[in-house]
C-alpha cells in the first residue's frame, strides 16, 4: 500500500521519518518512531525518539523534529508524518500535540504502520485541532 495520489506530495517527508525512525535510540521500549514535520515553506524536518534511563526525559519523534525545524529558522508546520511498527498507526502523545499547537492548529498528521520490510500495513490521518480541541495558550503567546 502506497501513499495515495492526494498524498505524494508527502512522499519525501515519509523518507525522512523512514530515516529517522531507523536511526531512533530505543533501547528501553524497543519502539522506534520517526516524524517528519513538511513546513509551509516546503521545508522537511526529520526527528526520532530517544529514550532515557529517566523515562521522563524521554524525547518524542514529534518534538524531535520540532526542534530541528526551530533550529533551521521556521516555525510554521503544515504536515506530520508519523511513522511506527505495525500493525496499527499511532497517534501523537498529549505533550507532542500540546508542542506543536504552539506553531499550528491545523497541522495534518498522516499516520503510517510498518511491517519490519518497511511496507505500509495501515495508514490513517487526522488534524491536530481535532485531537487537541482545547490547546492551552497563554494570552501574549504570538504563535498560531
Amino acid at each position: 500500500m502506497d501513499l495515495p495520489k492526494n498524498l505524494a506530495h508527502l512522499a519525501p517527508a515519509l523518507d525522512a521519518a523512514r530515516g529517522a525512525r531507523a536511526r531512533a535510540y530505543a533501547p528501553y521500549s524497543g519502539y522506534r518512531v520517526g516524524a517528519a514535520l513538511v513546513t509551509a515553506k516546503g521545508g522537511v524536518y526529520a526527528g526520532c525518539n530517544v529514550e532515557n534511563a529517566s523515562f521522563g526525559a524521554t524525547l518524542c519523534a514529534e518534538r524531535s523534529a520540532v526542534a530541528a525545524m526551530i533550529a533551521a529558522g521556521e516555525c510554521d508546520p503544515v504536515s506530520c508524518v508519523l511513522v511506527t511498527a505495525g500493525p496499527r498507526p499511532a497517534l501523537p502523545c498529549g505533550i507532542c500535540r500540546q508542542v506543536l499547537a504552539e506553531f499550528a492548529r491545523e497541522v495534518r498528521f498522516v499516520l503510517v504502520a510498518e511491517d519490519q520490510a518497511g511496507r505500509i500495513l495501515r495508514r490513517s490521518s487526522a488534524r491536530l485541532s481535532a485531537l487537541l480541541p482545547h490547546a492551552f495558550r497563554l494570552k501574549q503567546s504570538a504563535r498560531a
